[in-house]
């Protein structure tokens, strides 16, 4: 569903209403006026006016309503601009080039390099966050809430229990190879579980920048992931 009175709208509505009084009262205050100077400060008036309206329309341009379904966070609603996918499109390539969406089996790489990898990636997911303006416009949800429940309901949680407890095994044991380790099985059995829930992240992110087959990228089926709706067309 389009907004009926989106917060952009509004400000554009105002923006036209001072703009088109500042013009009245110039026009008004010009009148008797004639010659050069008249013509001279009318056109500067509309030429300030035409800035501050094409300046507006780069930060609201291509608004876009976008639907998308996160098991965990059931459906959401995100009011998307070029901003909104630019960040996306950071958060989208953070994640997916990432051990957090590649697929670790048993016997295959090691747990160190794989919780290394998500410290990297909740490091770096904020960063962007705290370079980045806030995305917020209009009504719809954000994409700094889709990474900020990333980081605290999905990798927080996973990173503060496993942690710990290799770093105790490999302090009390340093001769001996993490596959040694009592806990590994189940730490590996609890990280695919956090891929998986990561991927939809992820591809809500790829959805958001306006990635094409983002599932390509993942190696993962196009059928599988988090559902999203097509997108409305661009918000008036």
């Amino acid at each position: 569903m389009i907004f009926g009175f989106s917060g952009s709208r509004a400000v554009r509505v105002l923006v036209a209403v001072v703009g088109g009084g500042l013009v009245g009262v110039a026009l008004y205050g010009l009148r008797s006026v004639g010659g050069l100077f008249a013509f001279g400060a009318i056109g500067a008036v509309l030429g300030a006016l035409a800035l501050m309206g094409a300046d507006l329309y780069r930060r609201t341009a291509s608004l876009t309503e976008v639907r998308i379904t996160v098991p965990q966070l059931s459906e959401l609603t995100f009011v998307v601009n070029d901003h909104t996918r630019a960040v996306s499109w950071q958060l989208f390539v953070e994640s997916v080039t990432r051990i957090s969406t590649q697929r670790l089996d048993d016997g295959e790489g090691f747990l160190r390099e794989a919780l290394d990898s998500l410290y990297g990636l909740f490091a770096t997911t904020r960063d962007i966050l705290k370079a980045a303006r806030p995305t917020a416009h209009g009504e719809g949800v954000t994409v700094e809430y889709l990474a900020v429940n990333l980081l605290n309901q999905q990798l927080r949680p996973f990173l503060s229990k496993w942690h710990p407890r290799l770093r105790e095994f490999e302090t009390a044991h340093p001769e001996l190879d993490e596959s040694d380790w009592p806990q590994a099985m189940e730490c590996r059995r609890e990280l695919r579980q956090l891929q998986d829930t990561t991927k939809e992240y992820v591809l809500s992110f790829a959805r958001l920048a306006g990635v094409r087959e983002p599932h390509l990228m993942l190696g993962t089926d196009a059928s599988s992931g988090a559902g999203v709706n097509a997108p409305d067309a661009p918000m008036p």
